[in-house]
């Protein structure tokens, strides 16, 4: 296995694409409201919500534990609907050389996926494969849907 990976998983949702969208373009302090067992916390460090270059400070609980993550929103691109999010300081990079994270919805009528994408380098061999942290990605997106869901 090499150092440079990319890891890629859609979740389907039934609660509006557009809405999610806006959610990680936009809104991302409101993901803590909304998955409170693995977000704890979204702060604004830098810029604006929902613009390219913005710094962004999380709490999350990942495996069990409390870390942080400080990214730069890299990119937005509207008519795709995605976002991407350059993790710059905490406790990935610890064992990351560098770590990217891309959220994609894609709505074909009433379907909506959100498909999450790591780009990533790992500092070396030993390291794993962020698959816990997919899964966590995967269980935060099914939270912001039934909080959606429930609303609605």
């Amino acid at each position: 296995m090499g150092l440079i990976g990319k890891l890629v998983s859609g979740t389907n949702i039934k609660s509006d694409g557009d809405v999610f969208h806006e959610i990680f373009r936009e809104r991302p302090h409101h993901v803590p409201d909304m998955s409170p067992d693995l977000v704890q916390n979204c702060d604004l460090h830098e810029g604006q919500w929902g613009t390219v270059g913005s710094v962004i400070f999380w709490n999350y609980t990942h495996d069990g534990k409390e870390c942080v993550a400080k990214d730069i929103i890299e990119a937005i691109d509207e008519e795709k609907r995605l976002v991407t999010f350059n993790m710059v300081e905490g406790d990935l990079m610890e064992l990351y050389k560098t770590f990217k994270a891309t959220v994609h919805v894609d709505t074909v009528g009433e379907d909506n996926l959100v498909t999450w994408t790591f780009d990533y380098e790992k500092l070396n061999e030993d390291v794993t494969e962020p698959h816990t942290l997919m899964d966590l990605c995967i269980k935060m997106t099914k939270d912001i849907e039934s909080h959606h869901l429930t609303k609605a």
